[in-house]
C-alpha cells in the first residue's frame, strides 16, 4: 500500500496528503488535520474539489505532475475547507510509486506563516530601533531635567513673596512628573529576572489590575487551557506587557464591552526562525471599534497613540519585553473585535516556581 510505505511523516510539522490516482485522499498527518480542521476520517476517499472550495488550481497541480511525472510546486494557493476561512497556501506535488500502485504527494506550506516569520524580523529589528530611541530621548530629557528642578529650588529661596512660590511648585511638580515618565521609558532596559510561573497567574494579575480600574460597564472573560506548561521569563516584565496590552484594549473600549484572555499551547512553532517544541499562545481580545488601518503599521513605533493623552509608549513597551524573551506580538484587528497575539516559548522540564 502506498501508505504503508511513507513511514515517519506523524513527526513532521508540514502538513502532508497522501492521495491515489484519482486524486482521492489515501492518508493525512497530524499537520494536514491540524491544518485543515479535519481529521483524517474526514479527508480519507475525498477529492480535493469536495473538500475544498475553489481547488481547480490545486487539481490542476495534481494533473500537471501526474502527467509530466515531475514534482511541481504551485505557490499561491487559496484553499477554502467547508465552513472555515480561506487558507494561502503553498503546495508541492510529488509522483509516488510503490509496487505498481501510483499516486501522489502533497506537502501543504503555509504562506502566511513566512510572512508572520518575515514580520517578526522586521518588528524584531524595529524593536530594537524603538528600544534605542527610547533610551537617548530619556536621556537628553533627563539631564536638562535635573537642571530645570535645581533652579526652581534655588530661585524658590530667593523669592520677595512666599505667594511666588506657587509658580516654582509648578515647575518643579512637572519636573518631576517627567522624571518619572523619563523613568518608564528606560525601564525596559534593566536585565529580565527569569523564572518558572505559570501565565495565567501573570493574567489574574491583569485582570485584578484591570477590573479595579474599570468596575463598571467592562466583562472580563477568561478561556484558559489548564495544560499550559509554565514559562520561564521575568514575570513583572510579562505583567507590564500583558497589562500595557489589555489598558489599551479597555481605552479604544471606552470602558465598555468584553474583554478576553485566552491561553492556548502550540506545538511545533516557529518564532523568528527558530523551532520550538511547545509555545504558551497568549490572546487579549476586545470588542471595541478595531484599529484604523492607518495606524496598524506603526502601531508599535514609539510616541505613536491614537488617543488623546496617550503617550505612545505602551505597545512599544510591550513589544520589548515580549522580544527580549524571545517571543513575538502580533495583532488581527476589525470593528467589532481586535486581538493581541503574544507567543512564549516554552522550557521543556521548567520547574513551576
Amino acid at each position: 500500500m502506498l501508505a504503508s510505505a511513507l513511514p515517519g511523516l506523524e513527526l513532521l510539522a508540514t502538513a502532508v496528503v497522501l492521495v491515489d490516482e484519482h486524486s482521492r485522499v489515501l492518508y493525512a498527518n497530524p499537520a494536514a488535520e491540524n491544518l485543515f480542521e479535519m481529521s483524517v476520517r474526514q479527508l480519507k476517499g475525498h477529492t480535493a474539489a469536495e473538500i475544498f472550495v475553489g481547488a481547480e488550481r490545486l487539481q490542476a497541480a495534481l494533473e500537471f505532475a501526474r502527467s509530466n511525472a515531475c514534482s511541481y510546486t504551485e505557490q499561491d494557493l487559496e484553499l477554502t475547507p467547508a465552513g472555515r476561512l480561506p487558507l494561502q497556501l503553498s503546495c508541492c506535488v510529488t509522483p509516488v510509486d510503490e509496487g505498481g500502485e501510483r499516486g501522489l504527494l502533497l506537502e501543504f506550506r503555509p504562506i502566511d506563516q513566512r510572512l508572520r516569520v518575515d514580520r517578526e524580523e522586521r518588528l524584531l529589528s524595529q524593536s530594537l530601533a524603538n528600544r534605542e530611541l527610547i533610551r537617548n530621548l530619556a536621556h537628553e530629557i533627563k539631564n536638562p531635567l535635573g537642571g530645570i528642578r535645581g533652579a526652581a529650588q534655588l530661585l524658590e529661596r530667593e523669592l520677595p513673596r512666599p505667594q511666588l512660590a506657587e509658580y516654582t511648585s509648578v515647575i518643579i511638580h512637572e519636573a518631576d512628573r517627567l522624571q518619572s515618565l523619563m523613568d518608564r521609558m528606560l525601564t525596559p532596559h534593566r536585565l529580565p529576572q527569569l523564572h518558572a510561573f505559570s501565565v495565567h497567574e501573570a493574567l489574574e494579575r491583569v485582570r485584578s489590575v484591570i477590573r479595579a480600574e474599570t468596575p463598571e460597564g467592562l466583562e472580563i472573560e477568561r478561556d484558559f487551557d489548564v495544560s499550559l506548561p509554565p514559562i520561564v521569563a521575568d514575570m513583572e516584565q510579562i505583567i507590564q506587557a500583558l497589562l500595557n496590552i489589555a489598558r489599551n484594549a479597555v481605552q479604544a473600549m471606552r470602558g465598555k464591552g468584553t474583554l478576553t484572555f485566552r491561553t492556548r499551547v502550540v506545538r511545533q512553532a516557529i518564532i523568528a526562525r527558530r523551532r520550538y517544541r511547545h509555545v504558551a499562545r497568549v490572546e487579549i481580545i476586545d470588542t471595541g471599534p478595531g484599529i484604523p488601518e492607518s495606524m496598524q503599521d506603526k502601531l508599535f513605533y514609539p510616541l505613536v497613540s491614537g488617543r488623546d493623552g496617550g503617550t505612545g509608549l505602551g505597545l512599544s513597551i510591550a513589544q520589548t519585553y515580549i522580544t527580549q524573551h524571545g517571543g513575538s506580538i502580533e495583532f488581527e484587528s476589525r470593528p467589532g473585535r481586535t486581538c493581541f497575539i503574544i507567543h512564549l516559548p516554552i522550557v521543556e522540564g521548567a520547574p513551576k516556581h
